[in-house]
């Protein structure tokens, strides 16, 4: 199974966010055993850097990234075709249309995601970690 994590479902990780943080770290716990294959975007990933070190400086933002959540997530390559897909959906959130087009790519399953009502008009079940959690019959 092939899961492409959202930039919100990250930064409930790293930056210990605790009313979403027990749900997410499931979920990356359970990709870092190879239970699924996790993806994250490229794009998602300068997002996460920039809001991450909002809150725990450039430094720790950074070493977090590269120690924590590219030793899990894989990054997956935003292309100027994904750009051009992405504004042809015409969603509201850009960031979203984005992140859906580079799902369609890799063909995954599920969008791990805290917003699943801006995915609703795509072909790939988002859904939250504690709703993938259950599809996989493990309780968060």
């Amino acid at each position: 199974m092939k899961v492409l994590i959202d930039t919100n479902v990250a930064l409930n990780i790293l930056l210990n966010q605790p009313n979403f943080y027990a749900g997410s770290k499931k979920v990356f716990d359970l990709a870092e055993t190879g239970v699924f294959t996790a993806f994250i975007s490229a794009s998602a990933i300068t997002d996460i850097y920039y809001i991450a070190s909002k809150s725990l400086g450039k430094k720790a933002a950074r070493e977090n990234i590269k120690q924590h959540l590219l030793q899990v997530f894989k990054p997956a390559a935003v292309t100027d075709s994904h750009i051009y897909q992405a504004l042809d959906l015409d969603w509201d959130d850009f960031e979203d249309s984005v992140q859906f087009v580079v799902g369609e790519g890799l063909s995954v399953d599920y969008i791990v995601t805290r917003n699943t009502k801006d995915y609703s008009s795509g072909s790939i079940s988002a859904v939250t970690p504690e709703e993938f959690l259950r599809t996989i019959t493990i309780s968060p």
